[in-house]
């Protein structure tokens, strides 16, 4: 971190306030190297942390410095490995709750600019949400002031992008555990005055959960892309060599990163097999619907959904 970048950084926090000039100044201070580094990024940190009111500017260089810093800062770019996601997650739990709305758009930012986030950092994301509406309190809720027991449109909003993010749990499609948050936020909030997006959002997310295609090459995790980094920046002469290389080391590359073909189905059977609802998900679907004791408007928006997607 350079002194000047220090220097301001510090002169801010002091005053509790920042100008679109400092703004400027320290975006122009951060990238002069052409990187944030982490120095920087704790610096960033402790500066929203001690601003009094941040400005819309503030929350767009707080985001985006520090995105830019989590998802590109470490090859292979694009994906935020183990220990970066735990230095996310202490750095927004450092006051023991996550407090800003700035906070969480950064967490959401992530995950929608990654292509793919370690498991604990999905978990973290939703259950922030999931806390701010079973309990009342957090950055979604006037900055933690207590409300009653709702889901909000802005929470909508947050747990779409969370849900459907190239980076979440079932990339860019809903997942077991994320069908079944929403099953709990749904029975807890029943009655309640939700957003008029709620209902959507619940049936899109379980009946997508139920019904979507999601292909079991979707996501490459941290390390698969790294080995792949790997290969291709590999200069050695012969291609065919590099290729043989490649499966020994890595026997599911070309399944998992070129799309192995699969002879006994094709895109077009697998998409409309996934449709099918099979035993283990009736099985599931029954249990989360007889949680609560009735079958309730959500359910049944749910099931007449399925009944439409299967043109009954």
């Amino acid at each position: 971190m350079s002194v000047q970048f220090s220097n301001l950084a510090a002169q801010v926090a002091e005053d509790g306030k920042v100008t679109p000039e400092d703004i400027l100044a320290l975006r122009r201070l951060g990238w002069e190297s052409g990187d944030i580094t982490l120095h920087e990024a704790e610096a960033i940190f402790e500066l929203n942390r001690r601003l009094a009111d941040p400005t819309p500017e503030w929350v767009d260089f707080f985001v985006e410095a520090l995105g830019e810093f989590i998802v590109n800062g470490t090859p292979p770019k694009g994906y935020v490995d183990e220990g970066e996601a735990a230095w996310l997650i202490e750095a927004l739990d450092k006051d023991g709750q996550l407090e800003s709305m700035a906070e969480l758009e950064l967490l959401v930012r992530v995950m929608e600019r990654a292509i793919n986030v370690p498991a604990s950092l999905k978990h973290y994301a939703l259950k922030q949400i999931e806390h701010a509406v079973l309990l009342g309190t957090g950055p979604t809720r006037d900055g933690g002031a207590l409300s009653d027991q709702h889901i909000t449109d802005a929470e909508c909003r947050l747990l779409r992008r969370i849900i459907f993010s190239s980076g979440g749990l079932g990339a860019a499609s809903a997942s077991r555990e994320d069908a079944e948050m929403l099953f709990r936020i749904k029975d807890a909030t029943l009655g309640k005055p939700n957003s008029a997006e709620w209902t959507r959002l619940f049936v899109q997310g379980v009946g997508n959960y139920l019904m979507g295609f999601t292909s079991r090459n979707a996501q490459l995790d941290h390390a698969r892309a790294k080995e792949l980094e790997a290969f291709i920046a590999d200069n050695r002469a012969s291609t065919g060599r590099f290729f043989g290389r490649m499966v020994r080391s890595m026997p599911n590359a070309f399944g998992s990163v070129f799309g192995r073909k699969d002879t006994a189905q094709n895109h077009a059977d697998m998409v409309e097999a996934a449709r099918q609802i099979d035993l283990d998900e009736q099985d599931w679907l029954d249990a989360q619907m007889d949680a609560n004791g009735q079958l309730d408007e959500l359910d049944r928006a749910l099931l007449d959904f399925i009944e439409e997607e299967f043109g009954g």
